[in-house]
């Protein structure tokens, strides 16, 4: 099935769960739901991790294993540093602060 998935989300249903996805490179993102779910709450979620995704992916400029565990590893930095410095759990936790403001604004 052709599919515009690679530009904006797109929303099925399948076994009585609303599926809504998109695709980026050749990474598949997926949020499901009930039925009863609502597909523009579930479509600003997909968004928000998308482009947290999206950012995250940009940082991927380094080779050395050391240097990318050092990066990864949970230690304590400026919550207020770009998101270029930040370790990856910090900058999904800055995401996940973004997308809960979004959501109740």
């Amino acid at each position: 099935m052709k599919t515009n998935a690679r530009t904006e989300a797109e929303i099925t249903m399948f076994d009585n769960y609303i599926i809504v996805y998109k695709f980026i490179q050749d990474l598949h993102f997926f949020v499901t739901g009930g039925d009863d779910e609502n597909e523009l709450i579930l479509s600003a979620v997909l968004q928000g991790f998308f482009d947290s995704v999206a950012l995250l992916l940009r940082m991927i400029l380094e080779t050395d294993a050391n240097v990318i565990a050092g990066k990864v590893a949970v230690n304590s930095m400026d919550p207020a540093a770009p998101l270029s410095e930040q370790t990856i759990s910090q900058a999904l936790a800055t995401a996940r602060e973004h997308l809960t403001r979004t959501l109740f604004q």
